[in-house]
């Protein structure tokens, strides 16, 4: 008989995805209204990154890497769709609307970026392939060193300085290493960290809230200015971004399952990753983008996953993976 999944597990992925972008808003708004408070942590937002990635390397297992064995030519469509679209429409949204350099810049940057981890989630509650959504995220975390700065030197180059090599650096000290770091705690202390693993998506919450205080803080003075045309670039990009996700999907023949899947795992982003590389190699404007990007990213999600799941017969199998996905819920952003 077919069973549907535990009524506390879609209750505790609805939370997930209210809280987090509610905090991150109440944390925007904070470094608006009083931007002298978060003056000086700017400089701590590569350190809040890296504990957000530590956490989610925390949450990590050998699974989630056997899944990639397992499937690797839908791994690949996810993989190549998300590092060509969200490029691809970061740029064409930021000629397109004439944004300045400095804020195209950081719509590409956002575009370049890894999967967000929120995206399992989110999947999970659109009743999509979860065990997919987690292998995409994950490997497009690891590859971000080598894909992420080429993919913005060539995009944003032309509207601002890119020290490519500098910004790699920057993701395998930031990124990879607390991720890998993460996952060998977890190896060796695996009941350890399994009594603390519910503190995990909190933390990482907390980090990427601190984050966007200290972008939005940075760029006050000109965010009245620019928010509207900000705002259009996001939902510009994300809305794009989940609807040609679905349609790689659909087009390469993975199933309804899977392209629910594809469409997250190309339309949601690591947004902190994003504010981090654009605060640090370019600009606290530049990094607005992805501050604005870590909030409705969340939102738009949570709907379209709540429309699809609507549609979706009742009676239906939890998809594979859910636990892992409510327990890697927000170790991003981002």
């Amino acid at each position: 008989m077919i069973t549907d999944r535990p009524a506390s597990d879609d209750k505790a992925a609805r939370r997930a995805v209210t809280v987090f972008p509610v905090l991150v808003l109440v944390a925007g708004a904070a470094g608006l209204v009083s931007p002298g408070t978060f003056a000086g942590w700017t400089s701590s937002v590569p350190y809040l990154l890296g504990t957000v990635m530590f956490c989610m390397g925390l949450t990590m297992t050998p699974l989630d890497f056997r899944g990639v064995a397992k499937r690797p030519w839908a791994v690949a469509i996810g993989l190549v769709a998300h590092y060509v679209i969200m490029p691809g429409l970061g740029w064409l949204i930021a000629h397109v609307l004439g944004l300045p350099p400095q804020l195209a810049a950081g719509v590409i940057l956002v575009g370049c970026a890894p999967s967000g981890t929120a995206s399992n989630v989110v999947t999970f509650l659109a009743r999509g392939d979860v065990a997919l959504s987690v292998s995409v995220a994950t490997v497009s975390t690891v590859l971000a060193p080598l894909v992420t700065p080429p993919l913005t030197l060539l995009l944003a180059g032309a509207y601002i300085p890119v020290d490519a090599g500098s910004m790699m650096t920057d993701i395998l000290k930031t990124v990879l290493l607390p991720v890998l770091g993460g996952l060998l705690v977890r190896l060796v202390a695996g009941k350890l960290v399994d009594r603390v693993l519910g503190l995990m998506p909190w933390l990482s919450s907390l980090a990427v809230a601190a984050i966007v205080a200290a972008v939005v803080a940075g760029s006050a003075s000109a965010i009245k200015s620019a928010a509207v045309s900000v705002l259009i670039a996001v939902v510009l990009h994300n809305g794009f971004g989940l609807a040609l996700g679905y349609g790689v999907g659909k087009a390469t023949g993975l199933g309804r399952p899977a392209s629910r899947a594809m469409a997250f795992e190309v339309g949601m982003q690591n947004s902190g990753l994003a504010a981090s590389l654009a605060t640090a190699h370019f600009s606290p404007l530049a990094a607005l983008p992805a501050a604005v990007f870590s909030v409705w990213h969340n939102i738009s999600g949570a709907l379209v996953a709540a429309w699809l799941s609507h549609r979706s017969r009742h009676g239906r199998p939890a998809p594979a993976g859910a636990g892992h996905a409510l327990a890697t819920t927000t170790a991003e952003e981002a």
